[in-house]
């Protein structure tokens, strides 16, 4: 099971302090995210996608958006498809 905090202001040292102390949740990756006005962590624990493509958080290449995800897809064949249709590139590849 992954981890997943933040919180609605900028600080870097508390949001490593708490993805830290939830390590055991993710012990294959780790992420955080650092805004003006938003902290976010992430501690991943790897089942489907095991590449760093799926690294997290994630961030638009135009940095406007940045995201972390806690969760399963089950519909994500469908949803790239749909995804492809309408000429977003996806990045990464689930087996």
């Amino acid at each position: 099971m992954c981890g997943i905090n933040g919180f609605n202001f900028r600080d870097e040292e508390l949001i490593q302090k708490m993805n830290t102390k939830i390590a055991h949740r993710g012990p294959d990756d780790a992420g955080v995210f650092v805004g003006e006005n938003v902290s976010l962590g992430h501690r991943r624990l790897s089942i489907i996608d095991l590449s760093q493509m799926t690294h997290q958080p994630m961030t638009t290449p135009d940095g406007r958006f940045t995201v972390i995800y806690n969760g399963e897809l089950y519909n994500f064949k469908e949803l790239k498809k749909e995804l492809i249709h309408k000429q977003y590139e996806t990045f990464f590849e689930y087996r």
